[in-house]
């Protein structure tokens, strides 16, 4: 890091360096080279870490679970997926530090929070704002509501076309006809290992389409089960996997 300062001096003329509390001395050691080696002046400043309180490992992209603000390395569903999945212990400090909410906003979020932690009012605001900033409302808005249908139990009929396009990135994805077999769905989409254990898993009500539990008489996959040409196929409480209409 110290000859990495004295390469940014002589050729960008760079005289101030930013790093992280823990750098602290690595920085010195550029300051001390440029000094010896160029008879010059230059500065640091480092910032104290941002620690997740509930591991006590700081967040950067050498921790394992880091997310990449480049959407090709962390997905847009995935990088929501991330902050709505903060602890309760860190979620108000996130707020503060990663959103651009006022003091008087956080404070009455996290208030009303705490009133019903259940709800995750804290790490969905968190996980919406910072969206937003990185890649932009309409795709916080599109994560979102995948996230409510997928998680909170909102209506799958809200989904649209670009919705399941989204969805297309992050859940297996398999075509089929109207008509074919419910057993033989799960297996394509992994959500059996064959179709006697597919049946048990339809007998025992263990298999949603779209978020509701199918009937027992329900053995194939038909044309109204599709919305907008797909639909999501839920075993237990969250594997999950896409089914596409092939006409």
């Amino acid at each position: 890091q110290g000859m990495d300062y004295l390469y940014l001096y002589d050729n960008y003329n760079v005289t101030m360096q930013l790093g992280g509390s823990d750098q602290w001395g690595n920085c010195l050691s550029g300051v001390e080279l440029v000094r010896k080696a160029r008879g010059a002046e230059v500065n640091v400043i480092t910032l104290p870490l941002i620690i997740n309180k509930a591991t006590g490992k700081k967040f950067g992209k050498t921790e394992d679970g880091a997310v990449w603000l480049d959407e090709s390395k962390t997905s847009v569903y995935k990088f929501y997926q991330f902050w709505i999945n903060i602890d309760d212990e860190g979620a108000e400090s996130y707020l503060k530090v990663y959103t651009e909410l006022s003091k008087e906003d956080i404070e009455e979020i996290m208030s009303s929070h705490a009133e019903a932690r259940s709800n995750r009012l804290a790490q969905k605001t968190l996980a919406y704002e910072v969206t937003k900033n990185v890649h932009g409302e309409e795709r916080a808005q599109s994560v979102q509501k995948l996230s409510e249908t997928l998680f909170g139990g909102q209506d799958y009929k809200l989904l649209t076309e670009n919705d399941f396009k989204e969805l297309k990135t992050e859940l297996l994805t398999i075509s089929v006809q109207a008509g074919t077999e419910l057993a033989q769905v799960l297996v394509y989409a992994d959500l059996a290992s064959s179709k006697s254990e597919a049946r048990k898993f339809l007998q025992s009500n263990a298999i949603y389409i779209n978020g509701s539990q199918l009937p027992l008489e329900k053995s194939t996959l038909d044309n109204d089960d599709f919305i907008a040409g797909h639909c999501v196929i839920r075993r237990g409480k969250n594997v999950n996997a896409l089914v596409e209409l092939v006409k």
